[in-house]
């Protein structure tokens, strides 16, 4: 409720105290871009702290309690298009829907990166026959820890234990070179993570 009178309060407040000072651009796709950052930037904040201003961020919230495997970003930008696109049918301003779209784009992807974090986190796969110490020297020098999966090799047919890890972007670096050190003939794989709970990452 704060939220809504404040939004609505402050947005008059600041037509009309900045009424007199001259426009930085006419630029329509200019003032989507940086319109978009703006916005963003701020209901990023305030959904990272839990509050909304009443507006779709509200009830993208009230829906992602819901169907948890949307993300609040994601819900906005797709509640925001529905009500460009049915002004735009109904108005018939196909050219400002179109540069809103451009702004609510940029919006849903600072909001994400705001409220929910930019996600570093990658998966390592290590084969090596040095498993074990490259496990260790990880577990030493970088405190994590590391999964041995049981697997065979088909080229040879030849039983292996591949070394799996989660870490952080440069924490990734680190551990490669930790295996590259113990084993040069050691393979890798590193791959991106969409999200990471539990010990050392989300919900610890």
């Amino acid at each position: 409720m704060f939220g809504t009178v404040a939004f609505s309060l402050l947005l008059n407040a600041f037509e009309v105290l900045f009424e007199d000072i001259t426009i930085v651009t006419d630029d329509k796709l200019l003032a989507s871009i940086y319109g978009g950052l703006i916005v963003g930037i701020g209901t990023g904040i305030i959904l990272r702290n839990n509050a909304s201003t009443g507006g779709t961020d509200l009830f993208s919230n009230i829906l992602s309690k819901y169907f948890p495997t949307l993300k609040t970003g994601s819900l906005i930008v797709i509640l925001d298009t529905i009500i460009v696109g049915a002004n735009m049918i109904a108005l018939k301003q196909i050219e400002i829907g179109l540069y809103s779209a451009i702004a609510i784009y940029i919006i849903g992807k600072i909001i994400e990166i705001i409220a929910e974090g930019t996600n570093y986190t990658k998966m390592i796969f290590i084969v090596s026959d040095e498993y074990e110490k490259i496990a260790i020297e990880i577990s030493n020098k970088l405190e994590r820890g590391s999964t041995a999966i049981y697997a065979k090799g088909m080229y040879k047919e030849e039983e292996k234990k591949i070394l799996w890890c989660v870490a952080s972007k440069n924490e990734i670096v680190k551990i490669r070179q930790i295996a590259k050190s113990i084993d040069k003939n050691s393979f890798m794989t590193i791959f991106n993570a969409r999200e990471a709970y539990g010990l050392g990452f989300k919900g610890e």
